[in-house]
């Protein structure tokens, strides 16, 4: 019995990562079964050619009243519940089965057609509810069998339909960030062209180079930290050079962030949010700190702006951004509810974004 385990256990892992049941498994399937009864009841008799004719008998009507229970009875009545239906149609063809197997082993093999119990040539009602349970114990079996298989199917085939989903949700977010990284860097280009300013040629390369990395480098799952650090920085270098005197900025990295890994542009959204919610809409001075800190297998991000000095209608209705709310999606979406915390203070006077993620 543990070697038909076994193997039943082998082809059902081989049957379900294909998420398909091939004719060759119904074949494998009913050929290990068919040798294990053999070599059980020839055993059994001591009488191994007598075992092999009953089972080559028997075994086409296992067969088919197996399949005609999983493929008809059961999704026609049962799972209609019409029970009652059901269990008058199962135990119908069962008899139906056992009369056809009696006649059969009476005339082809033996007179004596229950070796294993009372000596019995005839069919009396003893042998056949034995041989009914005989056969509905093989019909579970198979059932059994087969609703585990299409459960398993379905179950990995759902699992990899929401994985698709997922990134493809990702991806569709990640579209949504790229433009807007472009249209602002854009701006802060046509201001220093305005003004002739001799920066013009390094915003251009930097700007390159963050459309680079957005376009060509975020493709995967996870990215490289350094990286994405390194992505942070030149945003934050184009970010300066637009407000120059007006922004006090602040950019601190402790730690190491070799061999880790970040879902791509993740952090650089805080800090979008943090310019657009601060230095855009401020008349004065704006000061913006970025904390990062690297401690093993955690990161620690703290993105902390002033808050507006003029909150006039004008300013407050300026377009552009796709919101925290963004961000935090795609934090449920990457990531699992204890590998990272989020929390955002609105103060009066600034705004501080909070993270701490595990990272990859």
């Amino acid at each position: 019995m543990r070697a038909l385990d076994q193997l039943s256990n082998n082809f059902l892992v081989n049957a379900v990562t294909e998420y398909k049941i091939r004719p060759i498994h119904h074949i494998i399937f009913w050929a290990i079964y068919f040798i294990f009864n053999f070599l059980r009841w020839g055993s059994y008799f001591n009488d191994y050619i007598y075992s092999f004719k009953s089972n080559l008998l028997g075994f086409p009507i296992h067969i088919t009243l197996s399949y005609f229970a999983i493929y008809y009875l059961i999704p026609r009545f049962l799972f209609k519940r019409k029970y009652i239906s059901f269990i008058a149609a199962l135990f119908l063809s069962i008899l139906i089965m056992v009369t056809i197997k009696y006649l059969l082993t009476h005339f082809l093999i033996s007179y004596n057609v229950w070796p294993e119990g009372p000596e019995t040539y005839s069919m009396t009602l003893n042998f056949t509810v034995v041989m009914m349970l005989g056969e509905l114990y093989v019909i579970s079996f198979v059932a059994s069998f087969k609703f585990t298989m299409d459960y398993l199917r379905e179950t990995r085939k759902a699992a990899r339909l929401e994985k698709e989903q997922l990134e493809t949700e990702l991806r569709f977010l990640r579209a949504q960030i790229s433009p807007h990284f472009f249209f602002n860097t854009l701006n802060n280009i046509y201001s220093l062209s305005l003004e002739k300013s001799d920066r013009t040629p390094e915003t251009i390369i930097k700007l390159s180079d963050l459309m680079r990395y957005v376009l060509y480098e975020t493709k995967d799952k996870n990215q490289s930290l350094k990286k994405e650090l390194r992505f942070i920085q030149n945003y934050l270098d184009l970010e300066q050079m637009r407000y120059n005197e007006n922004l006090e900025l602040e950019f601190t990295v402790k730690g190491n962030p070799k061999g880790h890994k970040i879902g791509p542009l993740l952090l650089v959204q805080f800090i979008e949010n943090a310019f657009k919610h601060g230095a855009n809409k401020n008349i004065g001075k704006v000061k913006i700190s970025i904390q990062i800190c690297i401690e093993e297998k955690f990161l620690y991000f703290q993105a902390r702006n002033t808050k507006p000095m003029d909150n006039s209608p004008e300013t407050s209705k300026k377009p552009g951004g796709i919101g925290l709310t963004n961000v935090e999606k795609r934090l449920k979406l990457r990531y699992a509810e204890d590998e990272y915390r989020l929390s955002i203070h609105d103060e009066s006077d600034e705004y501080v974004v909070n993270l701490m993620l595990t990272l990859r």
